[in-house]
């Protein structure tokens, strides 16, 4: 065995002298209430501007989050829902209707950068991103994962990637590999005007219905800039203080609180409810993106 660890019948995975239920401590990531870090997570993402332009100027008019905001939230969350979750067999089918939709996303003559949805290093940062927001939200809910539980978690976010086209080997070997890469990349982010525009927007929910905006707006904005790291926040020019920050902690402190008392149906929402109607279009026929 090496420094990763190996997946046992049981579906736990054995990394150093004990062995470490992968499948429950995912499920207990896959909180509903995580999405409140979620607008943090598409900045992220986007910070690289291949990734920001391959969004903002895609050709798959249904994708864009501020145009369509029901069928993009359900396409991302199935993804997230079966790249933590899913079978092999259903990953690949979903892949297979993720890429019809990624083949049109590339840059012309005419685009800012340069960007390919099919480039395994995008894909590997925006997997970069997935775990870390992911991991962010687990530290919050629950506290520090010890480091054999941490190994675990990180070695089995490899999927958010490889359930597109990032190979296995692509994946920093440990979490200390991992850091290294995450922070030689922070070097690749740059937010600029257009793409920060487009997120302002992200952040501030305007996607919502004008009704809600004064209230959902500030709020919305408050919580993403809370989960960003500073190098985002300075990129994208969101104001931070200590008292924010105290607030921000408050805040989260009840979310957690919440969610321990949640029973597991009603915690997991609505990525359970995704990957159900996942299967259900599967069983039907129905286009799964």
């Amino acid at each position: 065995m090496d420094g990763r660890g190996e997946t046992v019948a049981d579906g736990s995975r054995a990394v150093g002298n004990r062995a470490v239920d992968i499948d429950a401590e995912v499920e207990k990531a896959m909180s509903g209430l995580g999405l409140l870090a979620a607008g943090a997570n598409v900045i992220m993402q986007l910070a690289r501007p291949a990734v920001g332009y391959g969004v903002y100027e895609s050709k798959v008019e249904t994708g864009r989050l501020d145009r369509h905001p029901v069928k993009r939230t359900r396409t991302t969350l199935t993804y997230l829902a079966v790249a933590s979750l899913a079978t092999d067999e259903e990953k690949k089918l979903y892949r297979r209707a993720v890429n019809g939709s990624h083949k049109h996303v590339r840059s012309d003559e005419n685009s800012a950068v340069e960007y390919n949805a099919f480039d395994p290093e995008l894909q590997l940062w925006v997997a970069a991103c997935l775990y870390r927001g992911f991991e962010d939200v687990y530290t919050i809910l629950y506290g520090d994962l010890d480091p054999v539980t941490q190994d675990a978690f990180y070695q089995r976010s490899a999927t958010f990637g490889t359930t597109l086209q990032m190979r296995r080997d692509m994946w920093p070997a440990d979490r200390d590999a991992f850091e290294v890469y995450w922070n030689e990349n922070l070097d690749k982010v740059a937010i600029d005007e257009t793409i920060r525009e487009h997120l302002y927007g992200i952040a501030s929910a305007t996607f919502t219905p004008k009704l809600l905006h004064p209230v959902v707006g500030p709020l919305n904005r408050f919580v993403t800039t809370g989960f960003l790291p500073q190098t985002f926040r300075d990129e994208m020019r969101l104001p931070w203080s200590a008292r924010r920050q105290r607030n921000f902690d408050r805040s989260m402190r009840v979310a957690a609180l919440v969610n321990r008392f949640s029973p597991k149906i009603l915690r997991m929402f609505p990525y359970n409810f995704y990957l159900w109607d996942l299967r259900r279009r599967i069983a039907k026929g129905i286009p799964l993106v």
